[in-house]
């Protein structure tokens, strides 16, 4: 499958990383779940993290965001030190800058559509509300659902919920967006439609770190893969060398049994479509 042209500055290599995780180390208990992670993301990429279940990836995601914090190591979003971040207004505004869309929707059930959409700008952006009307509007049509405003979360598919939750996430006009597998809990026949939203806001340049299992998704849509292993990095590169030329035995042990064990294909581009991802739970900015 071909790479994604996203038409990227030959500028982006030179600047500062956008994110950058040095020999981060975290342990719950007696159970160490990263055992020094560095990772890059500069602006404009998208960054695939790939390994086993277990292996540590939707962890580093937390770090990134402050949901977790380590024991030792730095982590670092922009100009903000977040290994460093203590006091929930610190937090809250990083979270304002970074979305995050989980396994689950998070949607609010008691809200329309367009309501989860509003609500975070609103209230914890302080935006004027027809604005923020506005702009949701134009994030539901990016992602088809314009037609669904008033329906409520338990009246949608999965797989809308995940393009609301995607579009809820945009709304907040985040710098950096996370996905955490975020079509894992989808019935395969869905998955197509979410995959094509992530790809129109990766070819649109958005900054984006994606843990996956879809290998040829990411594949296809990544500058940079990460293939991580019982909380190491194993191996890093671009992403026609990690998949078709990987250096360790490892990866390609990996990778053997993720493409031929029922991987799930992306799948071809239809007309063009953005997604959105979700504000990190409101309840962590109200």
């Amino acid at each position: 499958m071909t790479a994604i042209d996203k038409t990227r500055s030959t500028s982006v290599a030179e600047e500062a990383p956008l994110v950058a995780l040095g020999d981060v180390h975290l342990r719950f208990g007696a159970n160490e779940v990263l055992k020094g992670i560095d990772l890059e993301v500069r602006r404009g990429q998208a960054v695939s993290i790939i390994g086993p279940s277990g292996s540590g990836k939707s962890t580093i995601l937390r770090c990134i965001t402050g949901l977790l914090r380590p024991q030792r190591g730095t982590i670092r979003v922009g100009d903000t030190q977040v290994d460093t971040l203590r006091s929930e207004a610190e937090l809250i505004a990083l979270r304002k800058r970074v979305g995050f869309v989980f396994q689950q929707y998070n949607l609010f059930p008691h809200l329309t559509v367009l309501e989860n959409l509003v609500i975070a700008p609103t209230r914890v952006a302080g935006r004027d509300r027809a604005a923020a009307q506005q702009e949701a509007r134009a994030l539901l049509d990016k992602v088809r659902l314009s037609h669904k405003e008033a329906a409520y979360p338990g009246e949608l598919s999965g797989g809308q919920q995940q393009r609301v939750a995607i579009a809820r996430a945009l709304a907040m006009r985040p710098e950096l967006i996370l996905f955490d597998e975020v079509t894992s809990a989808l019935d395969p026949e869905t998955v197509g439609e979410v995959l094509t939203v992530i790809r129109d806001l990766v070819q649109e340049g958005l900054t984006c770190v994606l843990v996956t299992h879809e290998m040829r998704f990411a594949e296809e849509i990544s500058d940079q893969v990460y293939f991580t292993e019982a909380g190491v990095i194993v191996e890093h590169g671009p992403a026609p060398r990690i998949f078709g030329r990987p250096e360790s035995e490892r990866t390609r042990a990996f990778l053997r049994r993720a493409l031929g064990e029922g991987a799930r294909t992306a799948p071809a581009r239809p007309a063009p479509l953005a997604e959105a991802l979700p504000f990190e739970r409101l309840r962590f900015a109200l």
